[in-house]
Parts: structure tokens; sequence; C-alpha cells
């Protein structure tokens, strides 16, 4: 039986507190009457997560939770005391992040990137908003450059956003080349683009090689919106000259540049103008 991890478990005897769970090696577990779905039978099999509840007892629950042991999430501060804060995790004990595993003190409603640990020695779920050190190091990457990854995006940077590659390792979405909305928290797939020699590695959002050619005409066009108070007088209908003078690039790459920054909701697009969008 795994604490902090669904485990998928044999009923084997009802009770008035609910029913019991079995695994193959003999160890058994409380369904609460309330986590028990219906049309349930004994001896069938069901799928929950384990974890200790506030009396410091093993229990089941079919609730979701919003990390799992050995995973990064970003969660709400919902209570302070004297010797740390709890997190809303989705369950009905808050998650406990103790003052050695804070950056600073938490506050009240707050949102903080934290890690699911098993402490060793009490056998409690713990949280740690110190995340840096449960990255894997570049000993031990296991990616390749253009492959597809889910990414957490947890910290804006001068460079751009910190983001968390596959529960796993720390990446960087630099800010030029983020043509789309990315905000704190998001989750969303990402493309290695480079894997460093010192262990830093970059993520992209698109495929590298749709980067390298849709992403260098819509930054020139996103530049140009800047430069000129966020409006573009040309369009789909503009003469190919007046494009190429404009922009450096043929009438074919403007639209298509334009349409992939409208559909990100970039751009806004009248018959006369670009427009960059609030």
């Amino acid at each position: 039986m795994e604490v902090g991890k669904y485990n998928t478990l044999q009923v084997l005897r009802a009770t008035s507190v609910g029913l019991y769970l079995g695994d193959a090696e003999g160890n058994d577990v409380l369904l609460p009457h309330k986590y028990i779905p219906e049309n349930i039978e004994m001896g069938g099999e069901i799928e929950v997560f384990i974890y200790r509840d506030s009396e410091d007892r093993l229990i089941a629950t079919t609730l979701t939770p919003a990390i799992l042991l050995n995973q990064f999430a970003i969660l709400e501060v919902v209570a302070v005391s004297p010797i740390g804060a709890f997190l809303d995790w989705g369950l009905e004990k808050d998650l406990f992040v103790p003052f050695k595993e804070q950056n600073h003190k938490l506050q009240n409603g707050q949102w903080v990137p934290v890690y699911l640990y098993l402490d060793e020695e009490t056998d409690r779920l713990v949280a740690s908003a110190k995340i840096n050190k449960f990255f894997q190091n570049n000993d031990t990457i296991e990616l390749e450059e253009n492959q597809k990854a889910d990414i957490l995006v947890y910290e804006k940077t001068d460079l751009g956003y910190n983001v968390i590659i596959n529960n796993r390792y720390k990446g960087l979405v630099y800010e030029n080349e983020i043509f789309r909305r990315l905000a704190w928290g998001d989750q969303t797939t990402g493309y290695i683009k480079n894997i460093r020699e010192d262990g830093k590695i970059d993520v992209s959002l698109q495929p590298l090689g749709f980067l390298n050619a849709r992403d260098e005409n819509a930054r020139v066009i996103m530049e140009k919106l800047e430069s000129n108070g966020g409006i573009l007088h040309l369009s789909d209908a503009s003469d190919p000259i007046d494009i190429q003078d404009q922009l450096g690039m043929s009438k074919k790459a403007f639209k298509k540049a334009i349409g992939g920054l409208y559909r990100e909701g970039l751009i806004t697009l009248s018959d006369a103008s670009v427009q960059k969008a609030h």
C-alpha cells in the first residue's frame, strides 16, 4: 500500500464506519462511507488514494488530490500556524508545509509552488516550497531535443518563465519566444529546445521546426505593433509590396503569422489593420 499514490485494492468487508480494502500483502485500510461509490461489490476492486487523516491513521478516499507523491503543483495556502502553513489539495485534511520547508513565511490566500514528499521519520506526506532541491540534476536528464513534454509554469523571471518539465526537471521558456498568453500556474505542452552542458534546459511552446519559421515572422509582427502604438495598417487584403516594405516578409508568410497570432488571442483583425489585443 503506497501512501501518497493511487492504489487498486480489493473490497474485503463492510463495517459500521465504511469498507475495509486490502492489498495482496495482507494490509488493509478504511474507506469511509462518504467516499463509497454506488454499486460497489464485495470482492471487487476499487482505485483509491491513500494518505493519513487528522488522527494520523491511514485512510482511503475516492476524492482526487491536486498533487501526488514526488510531484509538483501550485496550491493555495488556507491556514497558517506557529509550526507552519497548510495548503488546500482537495482532501479533507489540509497539506502541511513546515517552516523549515518555506522560502519565506507563507500567508493565507497565497498560491505557492510545492513538491510533495514522504517524511521518512514520521511516514507523513509533507509539502516543501523549496522546490529547487527536488529537481533532478544534469546527470539524470532523460530528455531529447524537440521531445514533447508536460510543463507547469511556476515563476516569472527577467528572461521569461521558469517551468517544471514532466514533474522532474526545471526549464525556461524565453520571453521573446512566447506568442500566446502564458500565465503563472498554467499547465501546458512544451518542446525541449536545448539541453545545456550545465544541465539547464530551454523549452519552446512550439515544435522546433515550426518555431524557426512561424515564430520569427510572428516576432517581427509583434515588435512592429509595439513600436507602432499597437496598430499595423496592413491586412490580408494588403498589397504584397506594402507587406514586404513594412515587414520584410511575403504576403503568404504574413497571413500565416497573423492567423496564428489571432488564434492565440494576441491580436485582433479588421479589414484594414492588425491591432494588438488588450
